[in-house]
């Protein structure tokens, strides 16, 4: 007999009479089930934790669950509801404390039938460790059947809070609407989770607090609480200041992943097991090769476009499901899954017809812009700068525009631009004094008869050699396809274009855009609404694993020296440019129709849904995401209208007011005077502020996000980092190029060790976790007891379910050239995925996860 049965034994004699507690005569017995997990993934104390738990079993010291009424108050107990006696549950089997699955548990309650229906209950862990608790379900209570409690929350020993751990019903309330019994639980509640805003804190807290961007590390300026470097707040982890500055908290070793969030905001242990599986494979793939280039010649740079296609598996060893241990002595475990981009086509990259239209159905589809004067004009400061008009002149792109005329070209919407002059300039001399060598572009591009997007010229710019406030210098370069110098010259240009995008993409179309913006948002629902309230309901899953995400972010990715200052042009400087560009960010233009209105890629139409007209009609990104836009705000205008029948219930929902206060004056806190907030005053800006919170969390980060390995991941098709400027004639680069183009431009562009980091980085963003829970999707059929809103949970995610038909429909359509594009690669990064197809992990480029999750 071992041990756990031995201590089984032990129960049933020492406790087993302590388990038969009398019944009082008026009271009825309610039978539960309790889902929960004992043990986190790869934590190797567990085995003894369990013995000690089994111990503490031993000698009475177990875990009890009491009921708590939601029509009864006590008046003895500050008027909170009353309590039943303490249930206790019982462990079903020894095997239950090592398991990493959930496990179900019956418990029995004794429950005094005139206290009514029960609407919270108080656990309390008087074990060794922790467990995750997932469910209770009250089966054949008095006058209300099957009770839920959804709680998805680890539960620490008690000695270890200071007030008891609360869970309610799966009953939604407005402040104003809860029962009495259940008041002073809903705001004790909240009050720990704001915490006292000082001291350490520990695993088991659970405080959501605000900091700002002092943890990335020396040299680098605090982000946050100034005009100069504004940013969203980040969760205060309570980590001590440095020694060295007192301004800056102190870093964690660089590999830790021990980074303070509120427990419940860690990844689950499918989640991490994903996360580290990915991480070692990266790690590897990166290892093996720069072992290998060690003795090759020339170092660290690739020689050739075949070179680099050898870093991927061919096709065969895709396929291959051979164990892991024999594809490592076969050599193929160290090389990349061959990116979409190239899969059916190697050479299609190089093409002005993809270069366009990336512009449109790529990993950055966001930034281009209607044209709507030549030549294109700064914003930029001439007290300050100078004079940056374009040089770029009508010559120059006319006898590329089939016969149009500028003029006409721009009446008719016609001429688009990518831009990152005024973006780049104030940066390029300090980025310049690094071995980094980049230029501000300006890309032109006619939108042609067959809706694709046709390059008319590239403006690559410096500042003025004899300072900043004459004004600048530049090259225009002009399409050439040959196989001569001039088509490698201008294949050159587009890589410049490309550096500044990719660098853009992963600064602030993804990190600023999606992943800080949406932090204090998540941080202040935690703090001011309860888990009973609609709004917090609706927007929660919405927030799952951001906080953690973001938290690694700052530990390996954005900190000085970390990941992308090693990979994307921007190096150093990178934080303190989003800063800067953040001072520009305006929540309302968040939605997708306000973002595509003020790019001028559409035109109001008020016999348009969503009231505008694309410009570009076959614009992929546009197409899909108002599709989804729409279904989000449909979704949302339904279930705000459940709870909130007037405009006076917005206003005096005093929970809904504190968050949405406590979002512009500390979240966002620096912008806070910004005219152009909502008020909050109002049903239709409560749903716009929702549709928006769950479109960036979503949708929006779906798109910059999980197409980056099938686009970015042929690092020459997307390149983060230019090292040498155009190579001018009678210069030994010019001879190179004339000589060997493919080897300069691998050369011009990111080294063999910053690419293969870079792409490991983005494999690893770019997959979908096992347990991804996708938009229209919940985790728990029973997050809410109101029906109607069920109802049009349902009726949203039919609704998606019917636009990725559309979506593959529009794929398969010929005409709609920007679907494919030359490089066959259709338009997926939109899919809903509302399906659920749970095998669908990966590298799918498909599939809207609820939230910012990787």
């Amino acid at each position: 007999m071992g041990c756990a049965e031995i201590l089984e034994k032990l129960l049933e004699t020492v406790c087993g009479k302590q388990r038969d507690v009398p019944v009082e005569r008026d009271a009825v017995k309610i039978k539960g089930t309790v889902v929960l997990m004992k043990k986190n993934v790869l934590n190797f104390k567990d085995a003894g934790s369990a013995f000690l738990d089994r111990m503490h079993e031993l000698f009475g010291k177990r875990v009890t669950i009491q009921l708590v009424s939601a029509e009864h108050a006590d008046p003895e107990n500050g008027s909170k509801g009353k309590l039943g006696k303490p249930a206790t549950l019982e462990w079903a089997s020894s095997k239950t404390w090592i398991s990493v699955e959930e496990a179900a548990f019956n418990i029995t309650f004794d429950w005094d039938e005139s206290l009514g229906v029960p609407g919270a209950f108080i656990v309390k862990n008087n074990h060794h460790s922790q467990f995750y608790l997932k469910t209770l379900t009250l089966h054949d209570v008095p006058g209300d059947g099957e009770v839920h409690f959804v709680c998805n929350s680890w539960v620490y020993p008690s000695h270890r809070y200071n007030n008891d751990r609360v869970f309610f019903s799966n009953k939604t309330y407005l402040p104003c609407n809860t029962p009495e019994p259940l008041v002073a639980y809903r705001n004790e509640e909240l009050v720990n989770l704001r915490g006292t805003g000082s001291g350490m804190l520990k695993e088991w807290d659970r405080v959501y607090d605000y900091a700002v961007y002092n943890d990335l590390g020396y040299d680098r300026p605090v982000l946050g609480r100034s005009k100069e470097y504004p940013y969203p707040r980040r969760v205060r982890t309570s980590r001590p200041p440095t020694k060295r500055d007192s301004s800056l908290e102190k870093r964690l070793p660089r590999l830790s992943l021990n980074i303070y969030v509120p427990r419940d905001e860690l990844f689950n242990h499918v989640k991490f097991n994903d996360f580290l599986t990915y991480s070692a494979t990266s790690i590897i793939r990166v290892v093996i090769p720069e072992t290998a280039s060690v003795l090759a010649r020339p170092f660290n740079e690739f020689k050739s476009f075949e070179r680099v296609l050898e870093f991927y598996k061919d096709s065969d060893e895709e396929r291959s499901r051979e164990c892991l241990p024999w594809k490592i002595l076969k050599g193929q475990f160290h090389k990349y899954p061959i990116p979409h981009v190239i899969e059916e086509d190697n050479s299609a990259w190089r093409s002005d017809e993809e270069f366009g239209r990336e512009m449109l159905a790529g990993v950055n589809p966001v930034i281009i812009q209607r044209l709507q004067e030549f030549p294109p004009t700064s914003k930029l400061n001439p007290e300050v700068y100078g004079n940056h008009t374009s040089k770029i002149t009508r010559e120059q792109i006319e006898k590329y525009m089939d016969g149009l005329t500028v003029d006409d070209a721009i009446k008719n919407d016609r001429l688009f631009i990518l831009n990152y002059h005024d973006l780049l300039m104030p940066y390029i001399t300090r980025i310049n004094s690094t071995t980094t060598k980049i230029y501000a572009s300006r890309t032109i591009l006619l939108l042609q008869d067959d809706g694709t997007l046709k390059p008319l010229a590239i403006e690559l710019s410096l500042p003025h050699p004899q300072g900043e406030k004459h004004g600048f210098t530049s090259q225009v370069f002009s399409p050439s396809n040959d196989e001569s110098v001039e088509g490698y010259v201008w294949h050159l240009a587009k890589a410049y274009v490309a550096v500044n995008d990719s660098g853009y993409h992963q600064l602030i179309s993804h990190w600023l855009n999606t992943h800080a913006v949406i932090e204090p948002f998540i941080i202040a629902a935690n703090r001011q609404l309860s888990v009973v309230h609609p709004i917090y309901k609706l927007l929660q899953p919405h927030f799952r694993d951001t906080l953690y995400v973001n938290g690694l972010a700052r530990q390996i990715l954005i900190n000085a020296g970390g990941i992308l200052e090693s990979t994307v042009f921007p190096s150093k400087y990178a934080m303190e440019m989003s800063s800067v560009i953040y001072k520009n960010w305006v929540f309302t233009e968040q939605a997708l129709p306000a973002d595509l209105l003020k790019r001028g890629i559409a035109v109001p139409d008020s016999s348009q849904p969503n009231g505008l007209r694309l410009l570009i009609k076959d614009y992929p990104f546009a197409v899909d995401g108002l599709e989804i836009w729409s279904a989000i705000e449909a979704w949302v205008d339904e279930y705000c209208s459940f709870y909130y029948s007037t405009d006076d219930m917005i206003r005096d929902d005093t929970e809904l007011q504190s968050w949405w206060m406590e979002v512009r004056n500390e979240g966002h806190g620096d912008l806070k005077d910004e005219p152009w907030w909502p008020q909050m005053q109002t049903r239709a800006e409560l749903i716009e502020t929702c549709t928006i919170i769950i479109w960036v969390a979503s949708a929006l980060h779906a798109a910059v996000n999980f197409g980056q390995y099938p686009y970015a991941g042929y690092l020459p098709n997307r390149p983060t980092v230019s090292r040498r400027f155009m190579p001018e004639p009678g210069t030994p680069e010019y001879a190179e190029l004339e000589s060997n183009h493919e080897r300069a431009y691998l050369k011009t562009i990111t080294a063999q060790l910053q690419t293969l980091m870079g792409i490991s980085l983005i494999e690893m963003l770019s997959m979908h976790s096992e347990d991804e829970i996708y938009l229209g999707q919940r985790d728990n059929p029973e997050w809410t007891c109101d029906r109607q809103p069920r109802q049009a949970l349902q009726k949203f995610s039919d609704k998606l379910v019917e636009i990725e038909n559309r979506i593959i429909d529009r794929n398969n359509d010929n005409i709609l050239k920007n679907r494919n594009g030359p490089v066959k690669l259709p338009y997926t990064l939109l899919y809903p995925n509302a399906t659920g197809d749970k095998s669908a992990t990966g590298l799918t480029g498909k599939g809207i996860p609820n939230s910012v999750s990787i």
